[in-house]
């Protein structure tokens, strides 16, 4: 099962783990003082907008709706609410996120201050029954600056009766002042048995050589998991991450081999897979090394950001892959001879 075949979170109603979060929130709903706006973090593909909208259905609902579930925020599938959210035509609910590809156009890169303003102009109308006004934000660290600061005019000024629930697996990169002024849910990577329990409820076997391996990688993201369910990535994935602990030697004709398969757009997209693993292995040959002090390891470090900058100008430009990709491993090689 592809990703892209995986239903989006605000039709989920199936949430795995995040025991604290979901208290947190319930006891905030409860009290009758819930904070305005919550930051969500943690990495991707963990639950993060599924609980945002699991809860904001459950605001939403009439008490006719409602199920009793472990969280409390359990409504009935079928009935208007869950749907109407589905279909992102509650009058109460309005989500920012990303534009995706149409009419030849490729997928957005950021939210612009534009789509934000729109969006949250719906807060200067009251609610449809007078209760609350909900607003999602999914990928918040897509927000240009622009954007950022017309949410923030919303997050300290806020309505009455407004919720802004911000999902963000950079929440570093978001201003200081949003982050300052919303109640924070740092949401942790899941053990690898609701990574299984939740591939299963999206009708995957679990148990599968393919899903086990998957699993096994996936660093308790159910998304990268998803990523992971092909044999020709986990192989990209091994190829890649021997030639990178091959390193400061990796052989040239491997290295060039590699960069002309991920030049290769015909046969699917692999560079988000490679640019993911890269960061993973730096990462963790950071966390190896950490006895080396922080001067050893800083050319390995910085690098990490330089390349993901570079990827997303290659990207933008649509500039040459191969060139790219010869290039980072020259860089790798010197940054891993200097934390030697």
């Amino acid at each position: 099962m592809a990703i892209e075949d995986i239903a989006h979170p605000r039709e989920q109603h199936a949430l795995f783990g995040h025991q604290a979060a979901r208290r947190a929130l319930g006891e905030g709903a409860l009290s009758g003082r819930l904070h305005h706006a919550w930051l969500i973090g943690g990495p991707e593909g963990i639950g993060k907008a599924t609980l945002a909208y699991r809860f904001a259905r459950h605001l939403l609902a009439s008490p006719g709706e409602r199920r009793p579930e472990d969280d409390g925020f359990g409504i009935d599938p079928e009935g208007r609410t869950a749907r109407q959210i589905a279909a992102l035509s509650h009058p109460n609910l309005i989500a920012i996120e990303r534009a995706g590809a149409e009419d030849g156009k490729a997928a957005a890169r950021t939210i612009s201050v534009e789509a934000v303003r729109k969006a949250l102009a719906f807060f200067s109308s009251t609610a449809a029954d007078g209760g609350r006004r909900i607003c999602i934000i999914d990928g918040a660290e897509d927000l240009t600056i622009a954007a950022a600061n017309a949410l923030l005019k919303t997050i300290e000024e806020p309505p009455a009766g407004a919720l802004v629930l911000i999902v963000s697996h950079a929440p570093q990169r978001l201003l200081p002042t949003i982050r300052s002024r919303c109640r924070k849910l740092a949401l942790s990577a899941l053990p690898d048995e609701d990574v299984r329990a939740a591939l299963s409820s999206l009708g995957t076997d679990p148990v599968a050589d393919i899903a086990a391996r998957a699993i096994g990688m996936a660093e308790g993201s159910v998304g990268r998991a998803l990523t992971l369910m092909d044999p020709k990535r986990i192989a990209l994935i091994d190829e890649l991450t021997a030639l990178l602990d091959s390193l400061p030697a990796a052989p040239a004709a491997r290295v060039m081999s590699l960069a002309d398969k991920l030049a290769d757009r015909r046969s699917g997209d692999e560079l988000p897979v490679a640019l993911d693993t890269l960061v993973r292995w730096l990462s963790r040959r950071v966390g190896e090394g950490a006895h080396k002090g922080a001067a050893r390891l800083a050319p390995l470090a910085e690098l990490c950001e330089n390349v993901l900058e570079a990827a997303r100008t290659v990207e933008t430009y649509n500039l040459d892959r191969r060139a790219f990709i010869v290039s980072t491993f020259g860089d790798l090689a010197e940054a891993v001879r200097r934390a030697a």
